[in-house]
């Protein structure tokens, strides 16, 4: 299987309103993709009873609902996301025990909370997406109260998540050269020195960097790339693509993953960069890290 390259661009093309896309997205990736990745994102920092937290780019909800548990009736979640079917999707969703959590429309570019108004903020694979990621991790930390802790998770390397690249390859010669493009734009900030010049260059402190590895179980792909497939900003131009050319995409993944498959599934490994740090240096990392 060729070697693929990163593309350090934001992507071109953001998430259009698609009450369906969204749907599929809490159907497919959230619980085969997204959801195991969850505790170690949240217990990176683990939130206190009664703290605030912020889930930036929430999605349909799957990170803020894990914070809701840790804080309790006593504190208070807030998710945030730019796109709207996202947020329709996750008031759907019944909610757990803990503290209430609050659904908020809004770019992370220009967060719309006052200074210091929270105690952690969490982003899970949401801020190699944003155009101006800079600006956005600035507003994270004017958005944290001081000590406050901050955990993002984004895509290690591609070619450590196999499943993707065959995916983006795939996509790339048969649904065309922008969309293989579009799919890679997940890896964008998967060079762990770039993530960590970010972080601090935006003011945080005692930022600490490291990759996770599991081995996530899949259906197989005639069955996990389509759904996968229609649960991305792609779902419209994949849809739109000829029956024999959506075909030989499965094809082509299935054989760049065999050995990875069975007779039930599949189980490729896949990599994230966990990141975490203090709105201020000397903050409560060490402490966090003690409640665990």
């Amino acid at each position: 299987m060729a070697k693929g390259t990163n593309d350090s661009k934001p992507p071109r093309a953001i998430w259009r309103r698609d009450r369906q896309a969204a749907l599929q997205y809490e159907r497919c990736a959230v619980p085969f993709l997204l959801r195991l990745w969850v505790a170690d994102l949240v217990e990176s920092v683990m939130p206190k009873a009664g703290e605030r937290v912020l889930d930036v780019a929430c999605g349909t909800g799957v990170v803020a609902r894990l914070a809701a548990r840790y804080v309790g009736v006593g504190g208070q979640v807030t998710g945030l996301d730019i796109v709207p079917d996202m947020l329709e999707v996750a008031r759907t969703i019944p909610p757990g025990a803990g503290a209430p959590i609050e659904w908020r429309e809004g770019d992370a570019a220009s967060l719309p909370f006052s200074d210091a108004s929270f105690k952690v903020v969490l982003c899970h694979q949401g801020l190699q997406f944003f155009t101006d990621r800079a600006a956005a991790l600035r507003e994270m930390r004017r958005v944290l109260a001081p000590g406050g802790r901050i955990a993002l998770a984004v895509w290690s390397r591609i070619e450590r998540n196999p499943y993707f690249l065959a995916l983006a390859e795939a996509v790339g010669r048969h649904v065309g050269a922008e969309a293989g493009v579009q799919m890679r734009s997940s890896f964008a900030l998967s060079d762990a020195d770039a993530l960590r010049s970010l972080i601090t260059g935006a003011g945080f402190g005692n930022a600490e960097i490291k990759p996770v590895e599991r081995s996530l179980r899949l259906p197989l792909p005639e069955i996990f790339v389509p759904s996968h497939l229609a649960a991305t900003s792609l779902a419209a131009v994949v849809a739109a693509t000829e029956p024999a050319a959506r075909a030989a995409l499965v094809a082509d993944v299935t054989r760049d993953l065999r050995s990875y498959l069975d007779r039930d599934g599949m189980t490729p490994p896949f990599e994230i960069l966990l990141a975490v740090a203090c709105s201020t240096c000397g903050g409560d990392l060490d402490g966090a890290r003690e409640n665990r």
